[in-house]
Parts: structure tokens; C-alpha cells; sequence
């Protein structure tokens, strides 16, 4: 699927090329709205870490309130075994009164009776504190559960990037140091080339070494139908010196970018509806443009890999 949404996109990068302005400006809204649910996406997996420390806390809170629910079940039944000791104990008493004095007699009746009803209110008390135990009891269970699954499914997707950048790594072994890295950082993978890898100056078409590199890079891809795909263009400081349809740095850097998508829709276990396009132009540098190493790293393609988040997002409204 991944292949289809990137031929699809591709299509229309290279119709942009050819077409009027009409088309490049319906190229530039989409992207805006890509830009948009991206965003969205990066907001969503930066709140997942705020809703786990939440949970955590609501365990723990519910953790406390388990023990003292424990601790005060405890000292109620300490007392009750307390109050029937001593309720034997005045049995016996009554029993050896009765023989000698009615007064005492009722003393200890009127004594027999309050401890019966102090020990009805402790039982009663017993059995609420145990009803109230098991509530909690069930809760806490159902929070840890709900939090291990969050944690379940966080760590997985961790494993799945942790073995989908391994897995890219492996694959573009060939191109490493020619200008290609591969990192991953917050979650997501990014796969960096430099547009000496890519490009000739002021041009937007792949170069042979260039094209084996993408086509090994859809290779992994195609095994990852649940990845987001956003391929950028960046440039350096120095405006375009070209003419015709180019206008300048952001141009050629979206020109750049369908470039690449064009190439991965080749591939046909690349889903289209998970490749994004966009052009950045000369402001998002990764390094100072005051030298011509500094230039180079910033003239470059990157293919921010982002999992997709809708379990974790289910999971957090059902909480």
C-alpha cells in the first residue's frame, strides 16, 4: 500500500513540474495539511509520556490508599479480637455475679450489652472497610493492567523502530559515509542524505548512486506498512541562480523531495497514503552556513519515519 501512495504522489510531483501554478498551489495546501496532522502526530507521542507519568500517579496514589485500607482492616480486627477476649472474660464474671447480687448482675448485663453492641459496630465497620478494600482492589488491578498495556504497546513500537532503523542501517550499508546517515531520536527514525549522494547543483533529478540508495531504502520500507514516511528537501543559504519554473530554495527543495517519492512509489509494498512530501527550503539547517562543510550538510533529503500511534491513542481515551 505504502508503494501505491508513494506512485501516487509521485505522479503528481512530476506533473507539478509540467503544470501551472494552479497544481504546485494545491501541492502546497496538501502539504500544509500533512505538515498539520505531522505536528499532530509529534504532539500526540509528546503528550503519551505525560499521560503515562499521570497514570503512574494515580497507581501509586491508589497504591497508598490500598495500604492504609489494609493497615486499617488489621487494627479493626485487632480490636474485635480485643472485644470478644473481653467479652468472654465478662461471661465468665456475670456468670460467678449472678450467684451473689442481683445489682451486680444488672451492672454487668447493662456492661455485656454495650460491649455486644460495640462489637456489632465493629463488625459492621469490618465488613464495610472489606467492601471498600475490594473496590480498590479491583481498581488498582484494572489501572495496572491499563498501564502495562500502555507500556506494553509503548515498548513495542519502540522495538519496531529500534528494528526498523537496524534493518535501514543494514540495508543502505553500501552508502555510508558518501553522505548518508541513519539516527534514531523521540521515537521516530531519520534517514539523512546529503544532495551530493542525490543531485547536481540547481537540479531536482536523482543521479544513478542516488536512485540505488532511495530503492534500497524502499526495500525496508515495503516491510514496514504501519510507518509514516516523510520525505523533507532542504537547502543551504545561497539562493537559486536558476530560471524558469524554480523561484527559489523552497521550490527546488519540494521539487527535490517528490523526487525521492517518485522513486519509492516504484516500489510496490510502498502505501502511498503513508508518504508525505515537503519542501523546507534553506530554514531548518543543521548546521552554519558560514562554510562550505556547513552547506553541504545542510543541502540534504530526510526521511523522518514516525510509527503510527492510534493503539496507544484508543488506549488513553478508554482511561
Amino acid at each position: 500500500m505504502i508503494k501505491k501512495v508513494a506512485t501516487g504522489v509521485l505522479i503528481g510531483v512530476f506533473a507539478m513540474s509540467c503544470v501551472s501554478s494552479k497544481v504546485y498551489k494545491e501541492l502546497e495546501d496538501k502539504y500544509a495539511n500533512l505538515k498539520k496532522s505531522h505536528r499532530k502526530i509529534e504532539n500526540q507521542n509528546k503528550g503519551l509520556s505525560k499521560d503515562k507519568v499521570q497514570l503512574e500517579k494515580e497507581f501509586s496514589a491508589l497504591q497508598s490508599q490500598y495500604n492504609d485500607a489494609l493497615a486499617k482492616r488489621d487494627q479493626l480486627q485487632s480490636d474485635l479480637s480485643a472485644l470478644k477476649s473481653k467479652h468472654e472474660k465478662l461471661n465468665k464474671s456475670y456468670e460467678a455475679l449472678e450467684k451473689n447480687s442481683s445489682s451486680a448482675i444488672a451492672a454487668n448485663a447493662k456492661t455485656n450489652r454495650a460491649l455486644l453492641e460495640q462489637l456489632e459496630a465493629k463488625e459492621q465497620a469490618l465488613l464495610k472497610e472489606n467492601e471498600r478494600l475490594q473496590h480498590l482492589e479491583k481498581d488498582l488491578a484494572e489501572r495496572s493492567n491499563r498501564v502495562n498495556e500502555l507500556e506494553s504497546l509503548m515498548e513495542a513500537k519502540d522495538k519496531a523502530m529500534n528494528a526498523l532503523k537496524e534493518a535501514i542501517s543494514r540495508a543502505l550499508t553500501d552508502f555510508e559515509g558518501k553522505g548518508l546517515t541513519v539516527e534514531q531520536r523521540d521515537g521516530k527514525v531519520y534517514v539523512s542524505m546529503e544532495n551530493k549522494l542525490l543531485f547536481k547543483s540547481g537540479s531536482w533529478a536523482v543521479g544513478t548512486e542516488g536512485r540505488k540508495a532511495v530503492k534500497q531504502l524502499g526495500t525496508g520500507l515495503a516491510e514496514n506498512s504501519e510507518i509514516a514516511v516523510l520525505i523533507e528537501g532542504h537547502t543551504d543559504n545561497v539562493p537559486y541562480g536558476g530560471n524558469g519554473q524554480i523561484r527559489g530554495n523552497w521550490d527546488l527543495s519540494t521539487k527535490r523531495a517528490t523526487a525521492i517519492v517518485k522513486i519509492l512509489r516504484e516500489h510496490k509494498g510502498i502505501h502511498p497514503e503513508n508518504l508525505t512530501a515537503a519542501g523546507r527550503g534553506e530554514f531548518a539547517p543543521v548546521s552554519a552556513n558560514d562554510t562550505s562543510e556547513g552547506k553541504a550538510k545542510n543541502r540534504r533529503i530526510e526521511v523522518i519515519l514516525t510509527p503510527k500511534l492510534d493503539e496507544i491513542s484508543e488506549l488513553l481515551n478508554e482511561m
